[in-house]
């Protein structure tokens, strides 16, 4: 029998599991849709949407710069162990690539992952069925935890500039940053500083105006609470913008390698006054997800109820 679009949905609500492999599932079983999905159970694809909910912060991050562009991705699982596979490692490497030559996603330091997610998937990419969603679902059954592909960056390099790579042992920081007019060394050595003190802007120029505004009115009402006069007052808040300015953006950064000069003089001597940084995109795995905590021996005992 011809297997409709209505009765896909409708296996595909009711286990989780990808379009193609409800489809298959279906044409299997001539349209019965119970045994369709004892089918899906049976190769652990109808559990993959509930291991979907579970927090999954750990992983790696995929990376690749080649001909004038640049792309990372953060892939994640559950436990360092699934990390650490060779499918996983695969999996993270061959987004990464399908990031770096897909110009319709253009040039962003925060791209939006649905779109990648919606692409075919890449045929090195393990237990590849129909798109990266699906495909990762399909990961997800045959590893047994939850793998979601957080996010991307994918940049395009600006006339005259160039990109420098630097993945820290174990690939969970990775930083590729663009420079105009640096040697290779200080590029290397600054993509080494932003990973090690993940400064957030390159240089004042590209402080958020909304985020210079949040520090501003942080710091006058320090200033207000500590009773001083206007004047003073005003000097006060001078005083802890420019303190901001040397926790947040790189070029007024103690440099990691000598802190007795801010990166901006360390430029400025190896490389000269027109050297510059561009701008740079730092990912480290599982930054800003909230990790459970729990009782580990409870855990174990609930389960061995």
């Amino acid at each position: 029998m011809a297997i409709s679009a209505v009765m896909v949905k409708m296996l595909r609500d009711k286990t989780g599991a990808g379009m193609l492999d409800c489809k298959s599932a279906l044409e299997e079983t001539k349209g019965n849709i119970d045994e369709a999905e004892k089918i899906l159970r049976k190769k652990g694809l109808a559990a993959a949407a509930k291991k979907a909910g579970r927090v999954a912060a750990e992983g790696l991050i995929g990376y690749k710069v080649e001909g004038g562009k640049a792309a990372l991705v953060e892939l994640n699982c559950e436990t360092d162990f699934v990390g650490r596979t060779d499918q996983f490692n695969k999996a993270r490497h061959s987004l990464a690539e399908l990031v770096l030559h897909t110009d319709a996603l253009g040039d962003t330091l925060e791209g939006d992952a649905e779109a990648v997610k919606a692409l075919p998937a890449p045929k090195h990419f393990p237990y590849a069925t129909g798109s990266v969603a699906e495909s990762l679902q399909a990961f997800t059954a045959e590893t047994g935890e939850n793998t979601q592909f957080r996010r991307f960056a994918r940049l395009v390099a600006g006339e005259g500039s160039a990109f420098t790579l630097y993945a820290h042992p174990g690939d969970k920081t990775v930083v590729v940053i663009e420079t105009k007019g640096m040697p290779e060394d200080l590029s290397k050595d600054l993509a080494m500083h932003v990973a090690a003190l993940a400064p957030q802007f390159a240089n004042r120029d590209g402080v958020s105006a909304k985020a210079l505004a949040d520090e501003r009115e942080i710091a006058r009402a320090k200033a207000v609470a500590a009773g001083k006069p206007e004047a003073v007052a005003e000097k006060m808040v001078e005083g802890m913008i420019g303190k901001w300015y040397g926790e947040v953006v790189l070029l007024d950064q103690a440099f990691a390698k000598d802190d007795s000069k801010k990166v901006s003089q360390v430029i400025s001597e190896r490389a000269g006054a027109e050297a510059s940084v561009v701008r740079f995109v730092r990912f480290k795995v599982g930054e800003g997800i909230e990790k459970k905590s729990g009782d580990f021996a409870a855990e174990v005992a609930a389960l061995i109820k």
